[in-house]
């Protein structure tokens, strides 16, 4: 699992990757990691009720990460939602991301296990 942001010719990031640029529709043709960065919380929540497998309460937040190192990038950051390690947040707190292998219980719900991936990134406070 990758935690990749894409770029079109024109300098436009954004996460997740698509196949054309949400802002301007030309193809996104780099990508680079969001991985090994930091990231600042813009906002977050608490859901209280959440899909089968998913941890209660489970705290989302919007995280911000600066790109104006990215050779070739027009925009200053990048957000991405995702969710959280802790309880204890707040806005403007530095976070990494942390790999998890299992961000929900695959057993819960429809799907057959084997049919998706599970997992992905949390925020972490640094």
């Amino acid at each position: 699992m990758t935690l990749e942001a894409g770029m079109c010719s024109n300098g436009h990031v954004s996460y997740p990757t698509h196949p054309l640029c949400p802002e301007c529709g030309e193809p996104q043709e780099e990508t680079f990691d969001l991985s090994d960065r930091t990231g600042e919380v813009v906002t977050w929540t608490h859901s209280t009720a959440t899909p089968p497998g998913v941890r209660e309460p489970n705290t989302l937040a919007i995280v911000e990460f600066d790109i104006t190192d990215v050779d070739g990038a027009s925009d200053e950051f990048v957000r991405a939602l995702g969710q959280v390690t802790t309880d204890e947040v707040e806005t403007g707190d530095t976070v990494e991301p942390v790999y998890v292998e299992e961000l929900r219980d695959p057993d819960a719900g429809i799907k057959v296990p084997e049919s998706q991936d599970w997992d992905g990134y949390r925020w972490d406070p640094v």
